[in-house]
């Protein structure tokens, strides 16, 4: 599968490594001659310089032979132009990076006529997966499968829970709820676990079910559903757009402290039920006279990590009792995994996440089971993704127990209909179904997780 990438930016750069990683037939266009010689050294990829909205560039790329162009530049207009012309040139499929609020809400309108198949908005991404977290405060993360039915939350186990010292298989006959822990973190290592694996302190786990059943979960294990009330976002960008919006629709109390006043001023008129503070969300004095210690949630969404993290860090000590930051750069991402922060956010790897999906997908089109979702889990040690079986064939109607699969593969979840089913080894997969792997290897099959 051959394709351009437009921009060397944070997206860019990350889906060209994860691309090539996966021996994809990627090119990478980019201004900047320096960036594109550090990306040549480090990945297995062909780099072209020069203005991926100029026809002859893209031809040089050459773009009229590409299954797929990503435009992920600086400026909306940029990659949408980009497309249209990568489109008009003869590649197959076009995505773009859309974040400007404005085009993106009429995105619907501007598909067509620039002939995009997918467009992604990394702050929408990113504002959509921070919601999901604070509408569910027991966990750090959640993934959602099936439209939404099925969920997919990372859990971290505390000191004096219930789980500690249980096996899986005891978990499962103790609370008897239709819950599968599909991945463990211990330390540094990741483990697709067995009913014989026994919990401790400190396991970062990964549970699968829907959503009703990990209420009934939470609950049984003694944690009481404590709603997030008041929220407070340090930093007014499009993430913290997206969203205020979505929180103040589920009836929360939103306060954002934004530096600039000009900013300041566009969200009091886009938020009207919001109440907008003018000020440096950085200085200690000023949160504590806005009331950091009485918020349930802290989200810290400024446009620099160490100032997130700082912030998070801060919230922590005055004991707020869910703490978000926004931190992009990988590697910090993982000096910051245990210092109490308890969920970090980047746009970057979310909207990745929503790329390699569909290029998963194109990619095993042929197939008898398509990629339809796909999450990173554990900072990319393993991998959760939503097959729809498309056709009859020698995997479906037969009992898990009788398919063998390779280790370190786990079906966790089947979608059927109006149910979620969570599998034993009498359950079976048939056509129309949807299927959730937990896999430790990259795989575009279904087949693939099969002996």
């Amino acid at each position: 599968m051959k394709i351009v990438i437009i921009g060397d930016g944070k997206v860019g750069h990350k889906l060209t490594a994860q691309l090539s990683e996966e021996n994809y037939d990627v090119v990478l266009i980019d201004q900047n001659e320096g960036k594109l010689k550090e990306a040549v050294n480090e990945l297995d990829i062909f780099c072209i310089t020069g203005n991926g909205a100029d026809a002859v560039i893209q031809k040089q790329a050459d773009v009229p032979h590409a299954d797929l162009v990503i435009a992920c530049a600086s400026t909306d207009e940029m990659n949408m132009l980009s497309c249209l012309l990568a489109k008009r040139l003869g590649a197959r499929h076009t995505i773009a990076r859309v974040r400007n609020p404005v085009y993106y809400r009429q995105i619907d309108l501007l598909k067509e006529d620039l002939h995009l198949s997918m467009a992604v908005n990394p702050e929408l991404t990113a504002a959509n997966e921070i919601s999901r977290v604070l509408l569910f405060p027991q966990t750090s993360k959640v993934e959602t499968f099936m439209k939404g039915r099925v969920e997919l939350v990372e859990f971290n186990i505390k000191e004096n829970s219930a789980l500690i010292g249980l096996s899986l298989a005891e978990i499962y006959r103790k609370y008897q709820i239709k819950i599968l822990v599909c991945a463990i973190k211990r330390d540094n290592e990741v483990y697709i676990p067995d009913g014989d694996f026994v919990l401790k302190q400190g396991d970062k786990m990964h549970i699968a079910a829907a959503h009703q059943d990990l209420e009934t979960f939470f609950k049984s294990v003694g944690h009481k559903n404590a709603k997030v009330k008041k929220v407070l976002i340090c930093g007014g960008g499009h993430v913290c757009f997206y969203l205020a919006g979505q929180l103040l629709q589920a009836g929360m109390q939103v306060k954002i402290i934004e530096r600039s006043q000009k900013r300041c001023e566009e969200l009091c008129e886009l938020l009207p039920k919001a109440t907008i503070i003018n000020g440096d969300a950085a200085d200690h004095d000023l949160l504590i006279e806005e009331g950091i210690g009485d918020a349930d949630a802290v989200v810290a969404l400024t446009g620099m990590d160490e100032e997130n993290i700082i912030m998070g860090l801060f919230a922590k000590t005055q004991g707020v009792g869910k703490i978000i930051a926004k931190v992009n750069e990988d590697s910090r991402a993982q000096m910051v995994e245990g210092l109490g922060i308890d969920c970090i956010i980047s746009a970057k790897s979310a909207t990745a996440d929503a790329i390699m999906s569909y290029v998963r997908a194109r990619n095993n089109s042929a197939s008898s089971a398509n990629v339809e979702t796909m999450y990173q889990l554990l900072g990319g040690k393993v991998e959760a993704l939503e097959f729809i079986i498309k056709a009859e064939c020698g995997f479906t109607n037969v009992a898990l127990k009788n398919l063998k699969t390779k280790r370190n593969n786990l079906i966790a979840c089947i979608g059927r209909k109006r149910r979620i089913i969570i599998p034993n080894g009498d359950d079976h997969i048939e056509v129309g179904d949807s299927v959730i792997v937990v896999t430790k290897d990259h795989i575009n099959d279904f087949r693939d997780i099969l002996v």
